[in-house]
């Protein structure tokens, strides 16, 4: 059997994926920063799969994070080749109204640490060939959003890396794919929050967690570089991506609730 390493593993999109994977025979290792989190999926995944669940209970934010797991994986000679980074945060802060401290800390988090697992995990994920690399970004990350700017760059940004290390890698066998969903109700306030600012387009876009996870795995291992869950959400994000930035931001501008 494979392994599998899915950071933010505990909870959401991250579960899911670890659930999607589960039902195709990895084992896995979860990272997420809360322990108790990390062993109720972990108790949760081996009641229902018959697979070996290992956890680990790390910041991905501290920069020592990543290294520590790849030497973990190492010592154990454990057969990694399906990478999942699904480590980030969301929110509708605004970079004019937030601190630059927290501007920074949602910057950091939603790119430093993919980038650092797969710099130290690659020499497994070649040994192991072939292998899998899934980035989760955003429908956000398609063009510049009115009130959420950082989080919109920072997930372009994980689309950019993404399309680059493809081919970076393929002579490797080593595939990258990016996930790429609209709005995941993961918790209440943030479905009250896109239906507020959304209404009924919000709802269209959203796609359960359950389900973004078996289509993300599923066309991981088919080797698609951009994954959109979601019919309704495949037509707006092709929109967005063949309009005008100008045009896309004005958009946004117009639906965003003003300061």
């Amino acid at each position: 059997m494979k392994w599998a390493l899915v950071s933010g593993g505990s909870k959401g999109i991250g579960f899911a994926i670890a659930s999607a994977l589960a039902r195709k025979n990895y084992n896995l290792i979860l990272i997420a920063r809360n322990e108790s989190d990390l062993q109720s999926a972990k108790n949760e995944l081996e009641i229902m799969y018959p697979v070996q669940v290992e956890i680990l209970p790390l910041d991905m934010y501290k920069i020592e994070s990543a290294e520590i797991i790849a030497n973990w994986c190492k010592e154990r000679d454990l057969p990694v080749n399906c990478l999942c980074n699904v480590t980030g945060m969301g929110g509708a802060a605004d970079y004019l109204t937030t601190s630059l401290s927290e501007n920074l800390y949602m910057l950091r988090l939603n790119m430093e640490p993919a980038i650092s697992l797969i710099h130290h995990l690659l020499p497994l994920l070649k040994k192991n060939q072939p292998s899998f690399i899934l980035n989760v970004s955003s429908m956000a990350g398609f063009a510049p959003i009115f009130l959420k700017n950082i989080y919109s760059a920072s997930k372009s940004a994980m689309i950019f890396f993404s399309y680059s290390l493809r081919y970076q890698l393929k002579q490797d066998h080593i595939s990258v794919s990016c996930l790429c969903p609209g709005p995941v109700f993961t918790k209440q306030e943030i479905e009250e929050e896109t239906i507020k600012k959304l209404g009924w387009f919000g709802r269209r876009l959203s796609v359960p967690p359950e389900k973004i996870g078996e289509i993300a795995i599923d066309q991981t291992f088919r080797k698609t570089m951009l994954i959109v869950p979601g019919t309704f959400a495949k037509m707006v994000s092709l929109l967005i991506r063949i309009l005008p930035r100008r045009t896309i931001t004005w958009m946004y501008y117009k639906l965003a609730p003003k300061r």
